[in-house]
C-alpha cells in the first residue's frame, strides 16, 4: 500500500489567526447552548458531593493533557498540547495537566519530570483562574484510585460488573471477533455478594496476579468489540512510582480515563483517532457512575482528531525507545529525535511549535504532514531573530600575500563589522542590536569549496584572474594556490585590493561579482560543528511494516571541526543564530561553554533540501 501523499498545509494559519475547525465549532455550539452552564467546581476534582458544594465554574470549558508518564513526549505531544492548552486559553478555560499512572509497571519520576517541563517549555500552563502561573501541581490520576475503587464496587452493587476468573487465552477466545459474536463467561451470573467478596479478596491480595478480572457488564454480541464486557481492573503486583505498595489491583485505562475526566469536571475531552472506538464506553461508564449518583451530569464527551503523521520521523514509543537503546542515537534527547527534548536541543522553539500545530490544523481524517512544513515553521521564527554570523565549515587558508606591502606589516589587522540582523528583520521603532566586530589580517580561512583552480562553467568565485568581496571585508584578486605533495590545495593566495573595504567611500570602486563569508585567523575561534540530518532517509520508514532501522539516514550526523567569527564563540548555551549561507544553528544546551568550548548543531539549512 502507497503511504498517502503528504498535507499541504493551511498556509494563512498563525497564532493571530485563528482557522475554524470542528473542535472549535463543538466548542462555540456548546457555549452557545449553556451546556455545561450549570456546572460547579469546589477548587479540586472530586465527585458529585463534593462539587456541589462549590460554586458556579468560573471556566467556561475544560480540557486536559493526560500523558502516561512511560516516556518522553514527542511531537506528536506538542501538537496536542498546543490543541488542548490553545483552546482551553482560547475560549476562557483551563487545561489541566494530569498523569495518566495506572501502569506501574512502565511508569518512572523521570518521565513525570520530563512532561511537566516540555509543557512548561511550550509556553503552557495549567493553574486554575484566579492562580498565579506556576503555582499548580499537576493532577495524577492514581491520587484517584480510592474513588475508582469505590465506582468498580459500586458497578458490581448495581449489576454492571463481575468477576471473571477464565484464564486470558480462554477470555481472548470467548470475546469473538467481528464476524463472530462473543460467549458469555461461566463467571457472568455470579450474584452481587460473590462479586463483591471476589472482588476484595482482588484488592486484598488473596489471588494471584492474572488470577481474575473485574469485567463490565455490556454485551457480548455488540457489534463493537470494545463492548463486549471489557475488563476494568487486572491484579498487578508492582510498585507504583507515587503510591508505593498500597494497591496490587489497578484500573485500566478504558475504566481509568472517563472516571478521571468526570472528577476535574473536563467538559471536552479531546484525544486522537485511535479512541474513537472507546468512545461508547467511555459514554456508557459516565451514564452508569451518574446513575449510581457518585457523579454528576452534564458528564465530559470525548472527542476524537486525526493524529499527527510527520513524513521522515517515527513517533511510536516503542520503536523511539528501540532506538535509544540499540544506541542508533545517543538518548531521548539526541537532536534527531523526535521528542520534543530532541527538537528543544536541535534548536527548535517554543514559538516554531506551537506555530506549526497551528499551520497544520485539527481534521478528523488521517494525513501526511511533510516534514519541510516543521522546518519551515522554524525558518519562519528565526528569520528576524536569529543574530547573523560567518563560519567555516571546511577550512582552507586564504594567504593575501601583499598584506605587508599594502598595510606595513604582516601582523597588521583592521576592524571589520556587519550587522547581527539585516534591516529588513528590524521592526519599525525597534532599536537594532550592535553590529558584529571581527578582525581581518593577513590569513583567513574560507571554504574549501570556494575556490577553483579550474573553474566549471558560471563560477564566480575564487579562480586565478578573478576578483570577489571578503564580505565585510576588502575586495580581493586570487593569484593561485599551493599544494601538497597529493596535489590537494593546502593555501590559496591572492591579493588585496587597498581602499575597498566595506563601508568605506571605495567599496564600490572595484566591482565584485561575489561576496564569499570568511574568519579571520587573527581572531576566529575554532568550534565543534554538527551537521545533524533526517534521521531516516524514507518519507515512510516502517511503511508496509517494514524494519524501520534499515531507513536510518546514514549522513543524519557529521562533525566537522570550523572556525568561527568572535560573535558566535561568546555565544551562551541555546542561542540560535544564522550562520550565513549555511542555515541555522544553536549553541548546544549542553556541551557548549561560552567562551572555551563552542558546540553548534544544525537546526535546518535555509530553504528545504530534500524537495522534490
Amino acid at each position: 500500500m502507497n503511504a498517502p501523499t503528504p498535507k499541504a498545509p493551511d498556509t494563512n494559519a498563525t497564532a493571530d489567526h485563528k482557522v475554524s475547525n470542528f473542535l472549535r465549532q463543538i466548542i462555540e455550539n456548546d457555549l452557545d447552548k449553556g451546556t455545561y452552564a450549570t456546572r460547579r467546581w469546589a477548587g479540586s476534582p472530586g465527585d458529585a458531593t463534593h462539587h456541589a458544594a462549590g460554586q458556579p465554574d468560573p471556566a467556561k470549558i475544560r480540557t486536559r493533557f493526560p500523558p502516561e508518564p512511560n516516556g518522553y513526549l514527542h511531537v506528536g505531544h506538542a501538537k496536542s498540547i498546543c490543541i488542548n492548552f490553545g483552546l482551553a486559553k482560547e475560549y476562557g478555560g483551563v487545561c489541566h495537566l494530569r498523569f495518566d499512572d495506572t501502569n506501574p509497571e512502565k511508569e518512572d519520576t523521570e518521565y513525570v519530570n520530563s512532561i511537566i517541563d516540555a509543557v512548561k517549555w511550550l509556553g503552557f500552563d495549567w493553574a486554575q483562574l484566579g492562580q498565579a502561573a506556576g503555582s499548580a501541581a499537576p493532577y495524577q490520576a492514581s491520587d484517584y484510585f480510592d474513588f475508582m475503587y469505590r465506582a468498580a464496587e459500586a458497578l458490581i452493587e448495581a449489576g454492571y460488573a463481575y468477576v471473571d476468573e477464565q484464564s486470558a487465552e480462554d477470555m481472548r477466545a470467548n470475546r469473538g471477533d467481528f464476524g463472530k459474536p462473543g460467549v458469555d463467561s461461566p463467571f457472568r451470573s455470579r450474584t452481587v455478594t460473590e462479586n463483591l467478596t471476589r472482588f476484595r479478596e482482588m484488592r486484598d491480595g488473596k489471588l494471584d496476579d492474572g488470577a481474575a478480572v473485574l469485567r463490565a457488564k455490556i454485551d457480548m454480541a455488540s457489534p463493537n468489540i470494545n463492548l463486549r464486557d471489557p475488563a476494568i481492573y487486572r491484579i498487578r503486583r508492582a510498585t507504583h512510582h507515587h503510591t508505593g505498595d498500597t494497591w496490587c489491583i489497578y484500573p485500566m485505562y478504558t475504566f481509568a480515563h472517563p472516571i478521571e475526566d468526570a472528577l476535574e469536571q473536563i467538559t471536552h475531552s479531546i484525544c486522537t483517532l485511535e479512541f474513537e472506538d472507546q468512545r461508547p464506553f467511555y459514554d456508557w461508564l459516565m451514564e452508569r457512575l451518574c446513575e449510581c449518583k457518585l457523579l454528576a451530569a452534564p458528564s465530559p464527551k470525548q472527542y476524537e482528531f486525526a493524529r499527527l503523521n510527520l513524513t521522515y520521523v517515527i513517533t511510536s514509543k516503542r520503536k523511539l525507545a528501540q532506538l535509544v537503546n540499540e544506541s542508533k542515537v545517543s538518548g531521548w534527547d539526541d537532536p534527531r529525535m523526535p521528542t520534543i527534548v530532541g527538537l528543544r536541543r536541535r534548536g527548535y522553539t517554543p514559538e516554531s511549535l506551537r506555530l506549526f500545530a497551528d499551520r497544520i490544523g485539527v481534521t478528523k481524517s488521517d494525513s501526511w504532514i511533510d516534514y519541510s512544513t516543521l522546518e519551515g515553521c522554524l525558518r519562519e521564527d528565526l528569520e528576524n531573530k536569529a543574530h547573523r554570523g560567518m563560519a567555516v565549515l571546511d577550512p582552507v587558508k586564504l594567504v593575501l600575500t601583499n598584506w605587508a606591502e599594502a598595510f606595513g606589516s604582516d601582523g597588521h589587522t583592521e576592524a571589520c563589522s556587519q550587522p547581527a540582523l539585516p534591516h529588513s528583520a528590524i521592526a519599525e521603532g525597534q532599536t537594532p542590536p550592535a553590529d558584529r566586530t571581527f578582525l581581518i589580517g593577513k590569513e583567513v580561512w574560507i571554504e574549501r569549496e570556494d575556490f577553483e583552480e579550474v573553474p566549471p562553467k558560471g563560477y564566480k568565485r575564487l579562480f586565478p584572474g578573478n576578483v570577489v568581496r571578503l564580505k565585510g571585508g576588502y575586495v580581493i584578486e586570487c593569484t593561485g594556490c599551493a599544494r601538497d605533495a597529493a596535489g590537494n590545495v593546502t593555501e590559496v593566495h591572492a591579493k588585496v585590493i587597498p581602499g575597498t573595504k566595506s563601508g568605506t567611500p571605495g567599496a564600490d570602486s572595484v566591482k565584485a561579482k561575489a561576496a564569499i563569508t570568511w574568519v579571520s585567523v587573527a581572531d576566529g575561534v575554532q568550534a565543534e560543528v554538527r551537521l545533524y540530518d533526517r534521521l531516516f532517509a524514507e518519507a515512510h520508514p516502517d511503511a508496509g511494516g517494514k524494519d524501520f532501522l534499515q531507513s536510518l539516514n546514514p549522513d543524519s550526523l557529521k562533525v566537522v571541526t570550523a572556525y568561527v567569527e568572535p560573535s558566535l564563540a561568546g555565544a551562551q548555551p541555546d542561542q540560535k543564530f544564522q550562520f550565513e549561507r549555511f542555515g541555522y544553528f544553536v549553541a548546544d544546551r549542553l556541551d557548549h561553554v561560552a567562551g572555551a568550548k563552542p558546540v553548534f548543531n544544525r537546526v535546518t539549512g535555509l530553504k528545504d533540501s530534500w524537495g522534490k
